[in-house]
């Protein structure tokens, strides 16, 4: 805000000698930007101040003592910030009038205009002066009491219901069309140049999107543990892509140190997210009403979706698994609000229901938790039986087998790994990694330039058509390249059917050796789910057994250049 200061610092001085201390207030709203470029035009900030302006310099007993500008606010709601600001001079003694362009500019809100009008600037012996309307409460005090000002109210609110009937019709039409509505796509996505309601690919982030599910449905990596890899890539989260990369006027309250890092609740909206998978979904949120503007959340089956409206990033069958997945983390108690380690891991090994956990007391008055077959329990005796086991007994279980496939599991990569050092493949495999490597860092060259061409034609040392040449020329390169490498990785493919050299899931065992204590991010990353029979047996599914099983077969195949190497030995 910007102003001139009265030289006259209290209202003694003022009311003496009939000089006020004004306020100029502005406001300019999005429904004023929507109703035609005459509207805009004439409800503009510049054409506001313009007005104010002569107004001023026609009455000299007139000192502007600060304007204050709210500039896409809405008049149906008087929480403004410089409006706000203006309340709180007045208050303070530092001005005694408030002018405005008209009624309208104070406010669309027909109660609350006419309150600040007959209530709260009488309190406060605050001159209102509205231009255009006519209105001036010390100079005509009749213009502030005439059934107009009310009528003249009421039309602004009846205005400002109309527009928000139009305006959601519309944006309601375009949601059932499938047109996106939204002020920011979600992350991986950005809006169409040719058309603003239509979502494309993100081309510089979808790779990490993909990263994302495949880390979770395939890696079984938990939110925690995903959100920890991306931070250690140094990868920014979907508002500092949006800010710093994108440069858009993005703001999320929810960071207050800038520091841009990945949270697990902003990974659990990605892998819940449809749009990932083509479709459209909105309506999600919506205000009360045109009045309060309190943001409510609306039902589920009242979304409005569309399916297949733009290209997806990721196929629907691993969003499917990654929504089992996820299901996995409701299960929460209601007596102590905390996820149990063991909800949605344990199953019945006979009728392949969830086991419910239950507490009991013994003899000794020692309290203990259990689980029991959901099917006993909710149906029928006669469906299935108990299959009940002890927490404590399950957790010592679990945890020796879980340290026991850990070692049979280095075991395993220790062989795997003395086949592969002596296989000529290797060789051969590495070659084509480092080509694929080259080709990627200079991707990231011509990426770089790429970047700095945009400031570079800003700084006029290049010309517009320059920028759009090299602009192109680079695109292209980086394309070719790109097509190189997906070659190489074909090829690479080829060899890789032949032997096992990536055992990344081992190391996420290799990670868990020696614990002592289960948790909630240990199950999710190694084990899939655990099978309970009635004589209390149990049998552990792990995760990643496809690929356990490719390397004993790997190892039992190549048994000959293990005899080869012990005979060197």
């Amino acid at each position: 805000m910007a102003g001139r200061k009265s030289k006259y610092s209290s209202n003694e001085n003022i009311v003496s000698k009939k000089i006020w201390s004004v306020a100029l207030y502005i406001r300019l709203s999005q429904e004023d930007e929507d109703n035609g470029k005459d509207k805009q035009e004439s409800n503009s900030v510049t054409s506001q101040k313009t007005l104010l302006k002569e107004f001023i310099e026609e009455h000299d007993d007139l000192i502007v003592y600060d304007t204050y500008i709210d500039d896409g606010f809405t008049g149906t709601d008087f929480n403004r910030p410089s409006f706000q600001k203006l309340l709180e001079d007045m208050r303070n003694g530092k001005i005694n009038c408030v002018i405005v362009k008209d009624l309208s500019r104070l406010g669309r809100n027909y109660i609350e205009v006419g309150n600040y009008i007959e209530q709260v600037f009488p309190l406060f012996n605050i001159r209102f002066i509205a231009v255009n309307d006519s209105v001036d409460s010390f100079k005509n005090p009749a213009s502030t009491n005439t059934i107009l000002v009310p009528f003249k109210n009421l039309i602004n609110d009846e205005y400002c219901r109309d527009t928000s009937i139009k305006i959601r019709t519309s944006l309601n039409g375009k949601k059932k069309k499938g047109e996106f509505i939204g002020a920011f796509p979600s992350y991986g996505y950005i809006k169409d140049p040719k058309d603003k309601h239509k979502l494309i690919i993100d081309k510089s982030v979808a790779d990490i999107i993909r990263n994302i599910f495949d880390w979770n449905v395939n890696e079984g990596l938990g939110k925690i543990a995903i959100c920890h890899r991306l931070n250690d890539l140094g990868i920014l989260n979907p508002t500092g892509h949006k800010k710093l990369e994108l440069e858009q006027n993005y703001n999320n309250y929810g960071i207050q140190d800038n520091t841009y890092t990945w949270t697990p609740s902003t990974i659990r909206n990605i892998l819940n997210n449809e749009v990932y998978i083509g479709n459209t979904v909105q309506g999600k949120r919506r205000t009360k009403s045109y009045k309060v503007h309190k943001v409510e959340v609306v039902p589920k089956e009242e979304w409005v979706k569309v399916e297949n409206t733009h290209e997806p990033i990721i196929d629907k069958e691993i969003f499917k698994k990654a929504q089992e997945l996820s299901r996995r983390d409701t299960k929460v108690s209601q007596k102590t609000k905390e996820l149990s380690v063991w909800a949605g891991f344990l199953k019945c090994a006979d009728c392949k229901r969830a086991m419910n956990k239950k507490s009991s007391t013994n003899k000794s008055g020692s309290k203990y938790e259990y689980y029991i077959c959901s099917t006993y329990r909710k149906k029928s005796n006669n469906l299935c039986t108990k299959h009940s086991i002890k927490v404590e007994n399950l957790e010592k279980v679990v945890l020796k087998a879980i340290n026991l496939h850990i070692d049979l599991l280095i075991n395993t990569e220790e062989m795997v790994k003395q086949i592969n050092d002596s296989s000529f493949q290797n060789t051969k495999n590495e070659n084509i990694e480092n080509m694929i490597i080259a080709k990627q860092n200079e991707i990231s060259k011509i990426s770089n330039f790429k970047r700095t061409l945009y400031e570079d034609w800003k700084n006029e040392d290049i010309t517009r058509d320059e920028y759009l040449e090299y602009k192109q020329k680079y695109e292209n390169d980086i394309e070719r390249l790109k097509e190189n490498i997906k070659r190489l990785e074909n090829e690479k493919q080829k060899y890789e059917s032949q032997s096992i050299n990536s055992n990344e899931w081992i190391e996420k065992f290799k990670e868990q050796k020696g614990i002592n204590e289960l948790s909630r991010d240990i199950m999710m990353e190694l084990i899939d789910c655990i099978y309970v029979y009635e004589n209390r047996n149990i049998t552990i599914k792990f995760k990643f057994e496809d690929e356990f099983k490719r390397c004993q077969e790997y190892i039992e195949n190549n048994k000959n250049v293990l005899l080869k190497q012990v005979v060197s030995l």
